[in-house]
């Protein structure tokens, strides 16, 4: 099985969700904003994939962030903000054959479905 962990109306998910539809695989869409975000979930992808990779810092949502909340970040502070603020997760968040994957480009979803 294969879902995709996101927030609908970011551009990422929605070409990361056209390419799966092109190629004929079935997927599963998890919204963290519509149907929410299990901290076990999260500590899961942290541990296969980082918080420093997990972590937006480019985005809107942690640039707006007080200067404090974003000076020392650890590992515990990163996964308390993304709990907190969703859209800070780095999009999307595909777990295929209880990989975890991060990101769309289509040449990566080429080959974990090789």
């Amino acid at each position: 099985m294969t879902t995709m962990f996101g927030i609908s109306n970011c551009d990422t998910i929605k070409k990361a969700k056209a390419w799966l539809t092109q190629q004929h695989i079935e997927f599963s869409f998890h919204d963290y904003r519509k149907d929410g975000l299990s901290e076990a979930w999260l500590i899961n992808a942290e541990q296969a994939l980082g918080w420093q990779q997990l972590l937006n810092t480019r985005g809107t949502t942690y640039r707006q962030l007080p200067d404090a909340d974003k000076q020392n970040m650890t590992q515990s502070k990163a996964i308390e903000l993304m709990l907190a603020h969703p859209a800070m997760i780095k999009r999307p968040v595909l777990i295929h054959n209880e990989q975890f994957y991060l990101g769309f480009k289509a040449a990566q979803y080429a080959g974990i479905f090789a």
